[in-house]
């Protein structure tokens, strides 16, 4: 059997940053692995082994300092980084195997794969230069761009963040960088606050961060509308040589922390448009990893529909619980609002809008 071009990464030290009962706990992977092995989707991927990131490469985008008290606030036991994040001792280690196994699915695409999905932990798109927060400890994705800038000289990449949150940490980290765009769909009002429509970089970086806030329950249709309006015609003309996924799932309708009503099949439908733009840009070359999705039986099926769409793996994606009455099929009023309030935001910066 030829070697997939789509492939996953996973490693069980990744369930040893140990949370107990909080929302980002290890049962969100296990989970996860047990369905993709259940279903078969795990044969029909290249399974990707990670190695932990160097303290170098984690500095790539965070302060020495920060990555100094993460290790030693580790090393002398169980603490907290803030309100909601956990450190257990094998924290510290862990951050640096998941970093790694985004910067190893970078590497991956870059030479014989399309798409990697990495199922690591903890995640990180909250995570700021010198404070982790958020539940998350290194940013992941933002260590892998300037990764692939540096390993690779790749000169535009590309950040597709459709977590429920704003991911804070990686806007801040490229806000004045015109060499990585960062998109972000996310609800609002919501935790952690930021992410407004007028939020756009700046500087070289003026109109390289898009957000697009928008109100609970809008669902599939909403996104769609979204990306079809906003991130395709600047994704476009940005032309990104690679894109990054801040994959978090918690948009889905069972999750207990977000509230945007997308269903699982919705997500595998949001894999399928940035994949279109990848084909159009960068020779396909995709990388998600994984932020939020606390749901264990929602977040797996979720996973499962995104790698189903980067793959073509051919399988019958059956929505696993019941969506609720008031889902939304069609585009609301609000999201078109919004779109128009974006649109107002960049149309100096992106000759498309």
């Amino acid at each position: 059997m030829p070697m997939s071009r789509t492939g996953v990464v996973y490693h069980e030290d990744y369930l040893k940053h140990e949370t107990g009962e909080h929302p980002e706990r290890k049962e969100r992977l296990i989970a996860t692995m047990e369905l993709l092995k259940e279903t078969g989707a795990l044969t029909k991927l290249t399974c990707i082994a990670p190695k932990k990131a160097t303290p170098e490469q984690i500095e790539y985008v965070h302060d020495a300092s920060y990555v100094e008290e993460v290790r030693m606030r580790c090393q002398s036991g169980r603490g907290m980084l803030d309100s909601d994040t956990i450190l257990s001792q094998d924290s510290y280690e862990v951050a640096l195997l998941a970093s790694g196994g985004v910067i190893g699915a970078v590497d991956a695409v870059m030479n014989d794969l399309k798409s990697v999905f990495a199922l690591i932990r903890p995640p990180g798109h909250h995570a700021e230069a010198s404070q982790g927060m958020g539940f998350c400890i290194f940013n992941n994705v933002a260590i892998a761009a300037r990764h692939a800038q540096k390993q690779h000289k790749l000169k535009r990449i590309l950040i597709v963040d459709w977590d429920v949150h704003h991911g804070n940490g990686t806007q801040h980290i490229f806000y004045d960088d015109a060499s990585v765009l960062y998109f972000s769909i996310h609800q609002s009002p919501l935790y952690p606050g930021t992410g407004k429509t007028d939020e756009i970089g700046t500087g070289d970086g003026k109109g390289f961060t898009v957000n697009v806030p928008l109100p609970g329950g809008i669902g599939d249709a909403g996104y769609t509308y979204v990306f079809n309006e906003i991130l395709i015609p600047i994704a476009l003309e940005f032309h990104p040589e690679l894109i990054l996924i801040s994959a978090g799932q918690d948009a889905h309708f069972a999750d207990p922390i977000g509230g945007m009503n997308v269903t699982a099949k919705g997500f595998g439908h949001l894999a399928s448009i940035v994949k279109s733009i990848a084909n159009s840009t960068c020779e396909g070359r995709i990388v998600a990893a994984l932020e939020g999705g606390y749901d264990l039986t929602a977040l797996p099926y979720s996973v499962l529909s995104i790698l189903n769409s980067f793959g073509d793996l051919g399988m019958d994606i059956k929505e696993p619980m019941t969506a609720p009455p008031a889902l939304k099929d069609e585009v609301s009023s609000q999201v078109r609002e919004k779109v128009k309030e974006v649109k107002e935001a960049q149309k100096e910066c992106w000759g498309v809008l």
